[in-house]
């Protein structure tokens, strides 16, 4: 483990209601985790941090915000957005195969090493902060 993964910190990137969000955020976690030396999380990271994103901005009519944070060996990758509502709980991934859509949190349930959400408050906003867990073991 370099000098690098043992400090915390944290990038949150706000975006608009705007698919083109999806990618920019993808791009930027790869280019974040890079920069941190943990690109071994980054295919699985931009996964995650992809579906969590798209289901903020396609299942909402508000801005949404990534929130990418490091700490003690974890890597903590979540979506706010603008929807107090729950998320719809994930299905099993086998069964969604030929879906044309519900995968997401299948992924996340999937691949993650925990997920959640809670609702948020933000800047006066309801809305909820959706979250999984990648440990780079």
């Amino acid at each position: 483990m370099s000098e690098d993964e043992n400090q915390p910190w944290e990038y949150s990137l706000s975006i608009p209601n705007d698919p083109r969000g999806v990618t920019i955020s993808r791009r930027t976690l790869r280019l974040i985790l890079t920069m941190h030396g943990l690109i071994r999380l980054v295919d699985v990271a931009e996964l995650l941090a992809t579906e969590l994103i798209a289901n903020a901005v396609l299942h909402t009519k508000g801005p949404a915000t990534l929130r990418v944070c490091w700490s003690v060996g974890v890597l903590r990758i979540g979506a706010w957005d603008t929807d107090p509502e729950p998320p719809e709980p994930p299905g099993e991934l086998t069964a969604l195969t030929d879906a044309e859509g519900g995968r997401g949190l299948a992924l996340v349930h999937a691949c993650a090493d925990a997920w959640g959400w809670h609702p948020l408050f933000r800047h006066g906003n309801r809305g909820k902060y959706v979250w999984c867990d990648l440990a780079a073991v």
